[in-house]
């Protein structure tokens, strides 16, 4: 379907339907199986008012390019990024201490995609990213996000550095990852306001990104590969705030 995502499987479908079903174009059940849990999946799209289609499995093979569907597909619409004047509304209306996700131009849709994934499962109140020479919201990222596109809110800013400023101005401390720092993450306090930023594939943080935060941390590499993926190295930094937060 066109400007759509196919997300597969049973759990992420039902969280598309449930948390943003009017972003949702369409569901697909495979038409062999029978399957209380499509046929939840079924009542649910159409009490959202969501099509339901019944297809056969090859289709949805096709649809889900070698994901697990378990017999369900869900086409979501890859929704509009956010401005930066919704960062400042979202913020203002927070009741708890921020906790946002910064990513310096990371450039592989399934990485983003990976990053919102993690995002929504700690609870990040927001993703935040430039516009330029970074990837967008593209189908590939929100497939790979599993719903999580619909459920985060994505903000796209014109320039990260001055975001950054004006985040600091708001009391939030903001802590970067780098490889060649001595700072260990598990060192660092992740339990007040809150920006965790993560560079880019390869090259990691800007410089102009890098001198605005206010502290570095690494994460201890034990055997001979020097760096994680951006978004593996996103999913531990995030759940080890999870962590000192619920603590």
């Amino acid at each position: 379907m066109k400007d759509c995502a196919a997300v597969a499987g049973i759990h992420s479908a039902r969280a598309a339907l449930k948390f943003g079903a009017d972003g949702v174009g369409a569901l697909w059940l495979e038409r062999s199986r029978r399957d209380r849990r499509l046929g939840e999946l079924a009542e649910l799209a159409r009490a959202a008012g969501v099509e339901v289609r019944q297809v056969d499995r090859d289709t949805l093979e096709r649809a889900a390019e070698g994901a697990n569907h378990q017999g369900a597909v869900a086409w979501v619409r890859v929704p509009a990024a956010r401005a930066e004047a919704d960062l400042d509304r979202l913020l203002d209306a927070l009741e708890v201490p921020p906790l946002l996700l910064l990513l310096d131009g990371v450039q592989d849709p399934h990485n983003l995609g990976a990053c919102l994934r993690s995002a929504d499962a700690v609870g990040v109140h927001a993703v935040v990213a430039p516009k330029d020479n970074a990837v967008g919201l593209t189908p590939v990222a929100c497939k790979v996000a599993s719903g999580a596109a619909e459920t985060v809110p994505y903000v796209q800013v014109t320039n990260l550095a001055r975001t950054m400023d004006r985040l600091k101005e708001r009391g939030i401390w903001l802590i970067g990852t780098a490889g060649e720092t001595n700072a260990e993450l598990y060192g660092a306090d992740l339990r007040g306001p809150l920006g965790l930023v993560m560079g880019r594939e390869g090259s990691g943080l800007r410089r102009l990104t890098r001198e605005r935060c206010d502290a570095l941390v690494r994460l201890p590499m034990l055997g001979q590969v020097e760096s994680l993926n951006v978004s593996v190295a996103a999913g531990v930094c995030l759940y080890e705030a999870l962590r000192q937060r619920r603590g």
